[in-house]
């Protein structure tokens, strides 16, 4: 099916609309001085598109956050979190599948690029299994790919120069569809620019910028002029997603609007010229003690919180009465048939979704009809399955604690945390990376150091390792250990070890 992306009318009154499947395919690059309106090109763009594909937007200026309240962005505010913070949001993000607005606004330029990095790293380093189709959207995109080394240091300048240039050359395989928006393309890095397939040219004013977008639209230099005499919210469209030959368009309008509008021209205030002098020459206050940085926000439960926001609508369930013996019963072949789907080879590193699908179809076919799991609660038994848990652990008041300090983690971490600590309650050697990679369900050894490093930021867990460079995980405040392992071993301990880790 075809999703036509309706952006306003040709100068000849036509339907204006771009082929959003053919954009995610592609890549789209506009360009227009400042005032010629690419915000609102931009904002028309993902206003048509949310209901139809995830959306992330770099905005510098916060000029999307209205977004949020019409269309359910997650708004993000980097100058709350860190860089390692934003590159995780970025991860959740995509797993989540949640829109975003991650808001630089109040950043100098060099923390800017970095944070926009950061994030956009996230995005792209995501497990083949979550490359879904996503917009991501850089407004004034010549501040994070610059052609020329500015003011920024120069690490900032590679690190946010790499990361726009993942998304603009690589990120179509992951899924990630690149739009970039500028006021100049002198200013652009070419070997961003130059991966766009699509391009809607604004009102440009200086040479340079005029001839570079009359070479990208295949018109002659003399046509070149053109550009000067495009109105605010005119633009000159050429691509596959939009046409094959170089089209005016009247960009339409919005449902929403920036925070802050155009300025607008009003009378002064009528006031004396010893009012103004009392006022303007007064004493300044005295410095007041910087007031305390409010704690950041918790970004797992503002994206669980935007994605629950759309309450599903889904008939009562009707309770029918079971006995205990009919109840232990269904919940013997639900165990076996979840077992059977995880005795595939590939199992451990397919997506969710995926064996959820066959776990239900494996459901119908043992007639279980209405008892079959919904997705919630399959996500939790496969993170028991996972961890070598069976469904029998909620009535061992052990388990309770351990539970509960998994539940601050991302789900698809909770199975991981569990495994180790059945190894460290039953004093079995730690898992080595593969093991821990396959019960994330990713076949990454670096990842699976990753998930221990952010564990133990968490303060869940302490890494050590023995003189033998064997490594061992102790669980904070539950005195739990697990014995010495090898962080190369490729599986779990088949039996436990009587030996304890050291102190």
């Amino acid at each position: 099916m075809t999703v036509a992306i309706e952006m306003g009318q040709t100068t000849a009154g036509a339907a204006a609309a771009m082929d959003l499947e053919e954009l995610l395919a592609t890549r789209l690059l506009v360009q227009g001085n400042s005032g010629s309106g690419k915000s609102h090109l931009l904002r028309r763009l993902l206003e048509q598109s949310a209901p139809w594909v995830q959306q992330a937007i770099i905005d510098p200026e916060g000029d999307f956050v209205t977004l949020a309240e019409r269309f359910g962005h997650l708004v993000i505010e980097a100058e709350d979190h860190t860089e390692r913070g934003l590159q995780v949001a970025g991860e959740r993000a995509r797993l989540h599948r949640v829109s975003t607005v991650l808001n630089l606004e109040g950043l100098d330029a060099e923390n800017q690029m970095r944070r926009a990095a950061a994030f956009l790293g996230g995005l792209f380093d995501v497990d083949r299994d979550h490359w879904y189709p996503m917009l991501v959207v850089v407004d004034e995109a010549q501040l994070f790919a610059p052609a020329v080394a500015g003011e920024v240091s120069d690490e900032a300048r590679k690190l946010s120069l790499g990361a726009m240039t993942n998304l603009m050359c690589r990120g179509r395989k992951r899924g990630l569809a690149g739009i970039i928006a500028t006021q100049r393309l002198a200013k652009l890095a070419k070997n961003v620019a130059a991966e766009a397939s699509n391009f809607l040219m604004g009102r440009t004013f200086l040479d340079i910028d005029m001839a570079r977008a009359a070479d990208l639209l295949g018109m002659e230099r003399r046509q070149a002029e053109a550009f000067r005499d495009l109105e605010r919210g005119q633009f000159m469209a050429l691509g596959p997603a939009l046409s094959r030959r170089p089209l005016r368009l009247n960009i339409g309008p919005t449902a929403t609007s920036p925070r802050n509008s155009t300025p607008r021209l009003m009378p002064l205030p009528e006031a004396t010229l010893e009012d103004a002098r009392a006022v303007i020459l007064a004493a300044p206050p005295p410095d007041a003690s910087r007031p305390q940085r409010r704690p950041a926000p918790d970004l797992l439960e503002q994206l669980r919180a935007a994605k629950s926001a759309v309450p599903e609508s889904r008939p009562e369930p009707i309770e029918v009465p079971v006995s205990a013996e009919e109840l232990a019963e269904r919940r013997e072949r639900v165990d076996r048939t979840l077992r059977a789907v995880l005795a595939a080879p590939d199992a451990g590193f397919r997506a969710v979704g995926v064996l959820y699908q066959e776990f239900v179809v494996r459901c119908r076919i043992e007639g279980l009809g209405a008892a079959v799991p919904d997705l919630t609660e399959f996500r939790r038994m496969l993170t028991h399955a996972r961890a070598g848990l069976g469904t029998d652990i909620s009535g061992d008041d052990a388990w309770q604690e351990v539970m509960l300090r998994a539940s601050i983690l991302p789900d698809d971490m909770q199975g991981v945390f569990m495994m180790i600590a059945r190894a460290a309650k039953e004093g079995w050697p730690c898992p080595g990376d593969a093991a821990i990679a396959r019960a994330y369900g990713s076949h990454s050894l670096r990842r699976a150091q990753r998930l221990l490093g952010y564990m133990e930021e968490q303060g869940l867990i302490v890494c050590q390792f023995d003189g033998g460079g064997r490594r061992f995980v102790t669980l904070v405040e539950l005195a739990w250990a697990t014995a010495p392992g090898d962080p190369n071993a490729d599986d779990l301990p088949a039996e436990p070890v009587q030996s304890a880790a050291p102190a």
